[in-house]
């Protein structure tokens, strides 16, 4: 049976992107009103982390569980990937022990490369390049919180900081669902061109917008939501005194910048945040931050995810088969010594 990975939201439409969404949100529904359907009875889910994760081991692992299946997590050291082993032999077991691969990788070479080999689904957990699930889970979490009288195309969005993992993704989602996009940062940490040309074609299609400013507050003038993330990341660490002098305290969202937007703007932040660097305590904590429940959306939308990408793979015996082979197991188990 043909399958499909998901390894970059640019590698679906609008509306199969939507479908994904639905689907979170039907599933949501069911779990708030205390029905969760077992839709992967009895699969896996290969779990590899090659960094630390709290929203994305928990929200998977839960995930898994209460759709009925079984999460294993995986961490250098407790297996071989690329090292004795190399990354084809790993994926090509994992692939016939489990029914879909969720990867957090350092490399987003590494996830690609897994996805190259694998013989089920490959869900990409986050790499330094992108993080695809974290995006679908905050346009769910936009149109939950939709201001009154707009629809998802009206949908002004203002990231401020570091072009991160998570700034190339939202970028790439919301210009392909035709929202209108702005990224305020200093011109070092804008997005390379090669980001700013996939966002522009993605709004040529869908009639989005994209705008790249060095100014936050013309940036946040009209937004529905300000976004921000981390000032860096792995492997960033000796940048740390130079990225905070480039970002504060022009870049840092304080209330005073939150209050250069529009009254219903709400705030939204991925996580880990480092409170009083690129958000302060009350923005992070005020009234129309909506960052808990983007946190929780995570747990629905990896539901919705593996849904979408594994349950149409999964096969069970029809009530005949059940019958023949539990006939002859117990045959097997009556030869058993006693």
């Amino acid at each position: 049976m043909s399958f499909r990975h998901f390894i970059d939201t640019q590698d679906f439409s609008k509306n199969e992107l939507m479908e994904m969404i639905e689907l979170t949100r039907v599933i949501k529904q069911a779990d708030k009103a205390g029905y969760s359907p077992k839709l992967l009875k009895d699969a896996s889910l290969a779990m590899i982390f090659e960094e630390p994760s709290t929203r994305t081991r928990v929200s998977f692992e839960v995930a898994m569980t209460e759709l009925g299946g079984h999460a294993l997590y995986l961490k250098p050291g407790e297996i071989h990937l690329g090292v004795r082993e190399t990354i084809y032999d790993t994926v090509k077991v994992l692939s016939r022990m489990c029914d879909v691969i969720e990867a957090r990788t350092l490399k987003h070479e590494t996830v690609t490369e897994l996805a190259r080999h694998a013989e089920v689904p490959v869900i990409n957990g986050l790499t330094d390049y992108n993080h695809p699930t974290q995006v679908v889970c905050d346009v769910f979490t936009m149109m939950e919180h939709m201001p009154v009288g707009k629809k998802l195309e009206d949908l002004r969005v203002t990231f401020i900081g570091d072009a991160t993992n998570v700034l190339s993704s939202l970028m790439l989602i919301c210009t392909r669902m035709g929202m209108h996009f702005t990224h305020a940062a200093p011109k070092k940490y804008q997005p390379p061109a090669e980001w700013i040309e996939w966002a522009k074609a993605n709004c040529a299609e869908s009639g989005g917008s994209l705008t790249i400013t060095d100014d936050p507050v013309e940036a946040v003038r009209e937004a529905d939501y300000i976004y921000t993330d981390l000032w860096w990341w792995v492997g960033q660490e000796d940048q740390i005194p130079e990225r905070r002098a480039a970002f504060m305290p022009k870049f840092q969202v304080n209330l005073e910048l939150f209050n250069k937007a529009p009254a219903h703007c709400q705030f939204m932040h991925c996580l880990p945040a480092s409170r009083g660097v690129e958000a302060t305590d009350d923005v992070l904590d005020h009234p129309r931050s909506i960052i808990f429940d983007q946190s929780e959306n995570r747990l629905h939308t990896e539901k919705g995810l593996l849904v979408y990408f594994v349950y149409p793979r999964l096969k069970y015996a029809s009530e005949e088969n059940i019958a023949d082979h539990k006939t002859k197991i117990e045959a097997a188990l009556s030869k058993l010594p006693k």
